[in-house]
Parts: C-alpha cells; structure tokens; sequence
C-alpha cells in the first residue's frame, strides 16, 4: 500500500519494481480484480487474460522509468454483441497506445516552460527519444493552442516582429521554411494590483500590415471590440492595421522607441561632424568618438568622470556643439518619458513636438517631423497609465533565449507551439 502511494497511478497497484539494466526502474502496475462489463451491449465480459503495456513515466530518483502495466482484457459473451475482446484502459494513466503516461507528458511540458529544457534533454532524462517526446506532447500543446478562451478578456495588446529563422525564404512546400519574419501579438493587460504579466498570444508568418490586420480580423468583433489600447513600434504596417480594426482602441508608441529614435539621431549628428573635421570615420584617438557611449546614457546616469570626459570633447572644437544640443534635444524624450506624473510628461511631450521641427540641426528637425506624424500615438502614452511594449519585449528575449536553446528551428508550426508555452500562451491546471 505504501509503494502504491508513493508511484501515485490512480487505481494501479504496484507488484514489482526493478531495477533492471542501468539506471533505469521498471515498475509493474495493475489493477484490482472486478467485475466488467461490456461497453457496447452491458454484459458481464469474461476475463480474457493480460498483456503488458510498456509506457515511459516520469524520472524518480534521477532515473529513467519505464512502467509495464499488466492490462486485463476481457470478451464479451454476449453472441449478437459486435465486440469480441476489449482491453481495461484508464485515461488518468494513459491515453491509449500512447508512448508515455499523462504524468510524463505534463512533466515534460513543465520543463519546457519553467526550466527552459530542451527536447533532447527531456528525452535525455525520460530515457527515450527526441520523436517519442515531442510526438507524446505536440497534441496537447496543440489542444492548448486551439483553445479560443485563451484570448478572452485582452484590453492591451502590444505587437512586435523577430526573426524566427536565417536561412533561405523559399516557400514551405518547396522544402524551405518561408518567411524569416514572424509578427507576434501579446496580452499586456493589467492585472491584479496593477501588474502586467505579458502573454504571447500567436505568431504569424511576415512583418506587414496584412499580417497583424487578418490575425486580428480572425479573433473576431468581441475580441476587437475588448482592446482599449495597442502599443506598437514606429511601424506604420502596424498602425494602419490597428486604425482599420481596432477603431476604438487608442494606439500608443512605445517609449522605448521614441528615445531609441532619439539616440539614433545623436548618433548620425557625431557622425557627419566627424566626417566633416576630419575627413574619415571615428578612430581610436579621435575625441567624438571617445565619448560615444556616452552619448548614448541619460543625463542623470553619467559619472563625474564621465561628465569631465563629456566636457572635454565638445570644448576641444566649437563644432562640436551642434553634438552637445543633439543630445540635449535627446534627452528631453527620457526626461518626458520619465516625470514624475503623465501630465508634466506630457507638457514636456508637447514641447518636443513644437521645437524639434525648427530646429538647425537637419537631423533633430527631421526626428521632429516623425514625431508629429506620431503625435497622436506619442502622446497617447501619457493618457493611457503610460501603456508600452515593453512585455512585449520581454516575451521576445524569452523566444531569443529558447531559440538558442533549440539550436534553431525548422518547422514552423513546432516553433509556434513551443514559442506560446515559453510566452504563457499555453493555459491548463496542469501548469499551475
């Protein structure tokens, strides 16, 4: 009874454990004697013997083990019955003529999710093969993944595109594996105590427009209808896509990209002034090129060595100034973003939006004009709780990560599947 409780299959007993040939432990369950009856006509079946199921369970111990289920089978007596024999089956074990139990094939789901495993490796611990795992588990991934409630109560959503494969783009039925781009779509809800905990919600193949305007005409006018607020990149495919469906949804830039853009900007100024001095591109030596890190930190994160270095290089030479007021410009979009409530950021927003496109320095004035091409969108940032994409980034560095874990991918539907259990698409009681 106690080493019934401790290999914990519903309705089995245990009669023998081995430990047979290497690590591996060899469990032989069956269950108690009963009385059957026929599934199709009610009649009391007579036994019709055993025979022995192999399954892979779950590790124990650091080992591999393999369960050998002593099924009973049975024959109904019953002459005008089309069933002749039939076997016992428990589906809380076992699903029939699976490879390994439902507890190996949840375990392995959760090291997938939790401990970043990779197949092989699971197969490594379970004992078998790289197939035998992912074949077991792919159905109910997929079940998860067909799961329309999944998508329900979405008020945010943020979109973004990675790379999902570098090699040729021919079509899958031609041998390659499409598209290099994937668009992906992630819940950025708030929830409880004013948490948002990000979920990959799909993957489609492209970067376009097209793409994230048929995925979300695809989820249907409830699910259209929920989202208040779609954060984005500066990508206008995107946004073109959330004005055409998601009508009554406000779309918001994400902060982190409007300072990239800033960055950007600083940047190409040091670059044309140090072509313009001195004829070539930054070299070791030269004092804009020394300080370009810097140029890239906020204001209030700069050391006093650092400060001195700064101070430096822009005295050295007066055309050097037109890099400090670029980067003074830059800072304004941290500063904006980062004031101590969305009104006085937004006051400081506005500001950005009314100077830039005046200013000298070609580069800034033309930051200036994207600006107000977004200016609905960049502002909306402070009229939304500061909405942003940054789960959204987040779910990606977690693709990256499994990615490389993988050693890449090949199938794409594979990679979808695996991708929304990392991304916590994926929801059963099981992975609680």
């Amino acid at each position: 009874m106690n080493c019934d409780l401790l290999v914990g299959l519903d309705d089995l007993h245990v009669i023998d454990i081995d430990r047979g040939d290497g690590d591996r432990l060899t469990v032989r369950v069956e269950s108690v004697r009963m009385v059957m009856g026929c599934r199709t006509c009610g009649a009391i079946a007579h036994s019709h013997g055993r025979r022995e199921v192999v399954l892979i369970d779950a590790p124990c111990f650091d080992r591999p083990v393999k369960i050998v289920w002593r099924k009973r089978t049975w024959r109904c007596v019953e002459p005008a019955c089309p069933v002749g024999t039939f076997t016992e089956q428990n589906h809380t074990v076992a699903e029939p003529r699976a490879l390994l139990t439902v507890r190996a094939c949840w375990w392995a789901i959760r090291q997938l999710r939790r401990e970043h495993a990779s197949v092989r490796g699971i197969a490594r611990q379970l004992g078998t093969t790289w197939n035998t795992v992912w074949t077991s588990i792919r159905p109910l991934l997929k079940a998860m993944a067909d799961d329309d409630t999944r998508f329900d109560g979405v008020t945010r959503l943020g979109v973004d595109e990675h790379v999902w494969h570098h090699v040729s783009e021919r079509p899958i039925d031609q041998g390659g594996r499409g598209p290099k781009m994937l668009t992906g779509m992630v819940n950025l809800t708030t929830a409880a105590k004013g948490r948002t905990r990000a979920r990959l919600l799909d993957l489609v193949p492209g970067r376009s427009g097209q793409a994230y305007a048929d995925w979300l005409e695809e989820r249907g006018p409830g699910f259209r209808d929920g989202i208040k607020e779609a954060t984005l990149d500066p990508f206008r495919g995107y946004k073109n896509a959330i004005d055409d469906k998601l009508e009554d949804a406000t779309a918001v830039l994400d902060a982190f990209h409007v300072v990239k853009l800033g960055s950007a900007a600083v940047d190409e100024v040091r670059r044309r002034v140090q072509q313009q001095i001195h004829g070539h591109r930054g070299r070791k030596g030269d004092l804009l090129y020394g300080i370009r890190t810097i140029l890239r930190c906020g204001v209030e994160k700069l050391t006093d060595r650092q400060r001195a270095r700064l101070d430096l290089a822009i005295a050295a030479d007066e055309r050097h100034d037109e890099v400090l007021v670029a980067w003074l410009c830059a800072q304004q979009l941290r500063v904006a973003n980062q004031a101590d409530s969305p009104a006085e950021g937004r006051k400081i927003a506005e500001k950005v939006l009314a100077t830039f496109p005046t200013c000298p320095i070609k580069e800034i004035k033309r930051l200036g004009k994207t600006l107000q091409q977004w200016r609905e969108a960049f502002l909306a940032y402070f009229d939304t709780g500061r909405a942003n994409n940054g789960g959204t980034e987040a779910i990606n560095g977690l693709i990256e990560l499994q990615r490389r874990i993988a050693r890449g991918f090949r199938n794409r539907d594979h990679y979808r599947l695996r991708m929304l259990l990392i991304g916590g698409g994926l929801t059963s009681p099981h992975l609680k």
